[in-house]
């Protein structure tokens, strides 16, 4: 794992315990939360609801899994074992830390007890972009700056759709889908040196 993802991933993760800290038992959004938008309100309207709810239904159970399976499967025509196990391990432990997460923390929307902090949406969602673009750029011979590109667009085009749709349907506070992509950003490339040493070294595209 480069360096440079590494740094990104501790950072990450200093955020997310910050922001946990910070918002820990909260019902109510923060400062930084009501300076951006009011996240107790369904804002969006028209065919830009449709593709907030398409988005995030793609976060549900029924949606990610599918999403899953098909990364998965892909992987296996390609012949790339490493490439489904790591889709599995870096989505399936992403979206259990950020649940784990929202029971530590226990911050609430809306006041009917849904736990908010972190997005598991945006994690989840952010999360399947970096399990495939983490690998795409090595598979694709993409040098050091544009695999770093790569990966920065995919995680940001991803977390920022999803967190669109979070926010604008009221289901979490902007802080929780930054929470949420922080979550992802943290795991996911500690994932993939899981991976890579439970392998006992770095597993190559089979032929």
């Amino acid at each position: 794992m480069a360096r440079g993802v590494r740094r990104v991933s501790v950072l990450a993760g200093l955020v997310v315990v910050l922001l946990g800290v910070v918002y820990a038992g909260h019902s109510r959004p923060g400062a930084v939360d009501r300076w951006l938008v009011d996240p107790t309100v369904d804002s969006v309207r028209g065919p830009w609801r449709r593709v907030a709810l398409a988005l995030d239904f793609l976060g549900e159970p029924g949606g990610s899994v599918g999403l899953v399976l098909v990364a998965v499967l892909a992987c296996l025509v390609l012949r790339w074992v490493r490439g489904a196990v790591f889709t599995v391990v870096g989505v399936g432990l992403t979206v259990v830390v950020a649940t784990v997460l929202k029971h530590l923390v226990g911050r609430t929307i809306h006041g009917d007890g849904n736990l908010s902090y972190p997005s598991g949406h945006t994690a989840f969602f952010t999360a399947l972009a970096l399990v495939v673009a983490l690998p795409a750029t090595g598979l694709l011979g993409l040098g050091r700056t544009a695999g770093a590109w790569c990966v920065a667009v995919a995680a940001l085009a991803a977390g920022g759709a999803m967190g669109w749709a979070q926010v604008a349907l009221g289901a979490h506070y902007p802080t929780d889908v930054l929470g949420g992509w922080c979550t992802a950003l943290a795991v996911v490339p500690a994932s993939g040196l899981l991976v890579d040493r439970v392998a006992g070294t770095r597993w190559r595209k089979a032929r």
